[in-house]
C-alpha cells in the first residue's frame, strides 16, 4: 500500500503481512490513507513515548496518534510494544502473529474515531475488533 510504512526495530515482524492486514482492513472499514506509519518498538521505546507525549510513566502495548481531521483518510500513528505483544501473546494463549494483528486492528479503529474509555464504547471497540481479526485470520497464516 502506498502512504503506509512500517518500522520494525526488533525485526521480527513480517511487514508483508502487515501491508495485506491494514489492505484489508481499509477495503473492510472503507477507508483511504493519506499518510501511515506503524512503529514496532520495544517497552523501553513505548515507555518513554507514553511518559513525553502522554505524562504516563509505564509501558503499555499500543499507543496512536491521529493526525487527520477526516476520519475515513487516516493520517496518524501507530506505535506497538513488540514485548507487550509478546507477553499479551502468552498470557491470553494466542500466537504472536495474532497479538499483532489485534494491536494494529485496534489502533486503525483508534484512528477511525473508536474510543475505549468508557464501559460501553469499549464493548462496541472489542466487538469490532473480534469481527475483523476473525475476517483477518487468513492473512496471519
Amino acid at each position: 500500500m502506498k502512504n503506509l510504512h512500517i518500522f520494525d526495530s526488533s525485526k521480527t515482524i513480517d511487514k508483508r503481512k502487515v501491508h495485506l492486514l491494514v489492505n484489508r482492513l481499509s477495503r473492510e472499514l472503507n477507508f483511504n490513507i493519506s499518510n501511515l506509519e506503524i512503529n514496532f518498538i520495544s517497552n523501553e521505546q513505548i515507555k518513554a513515548i507514553n511518559k513525553i507525549y502522554l505524562d504516563h510513566d509505564f509501558t503499555t502495548d499500543i499507543i496512536t496518534f491521529c493526525y487527520s481531521s477526516e476520519i475515513k483518510n487516516i493520517d496518524g500513528e501507530i506505535i506497538i510494544s513488540v514485548d507487550d505483544a509478546q507477553l499479551n501473546s502468552r498470557k491470553f494463549k494466542v500466537s504472536f502473529y495474532e497479538e499483532i494483528a489485534r494491536l494494529v486492528i485496534h489502533g486503525v479503529l483508534h484512528l477511525l474515531g473508536f474510543d475505549d474509555q468508557l464501559i460501553n464504547d469499549k464493548k462496541i471497540m472489542k466487538r469490532m475488533e473480534n469481527k475483523l481479526l476473525s475476517n483477518c485470520k487468513l492473512i496471519l497464516l
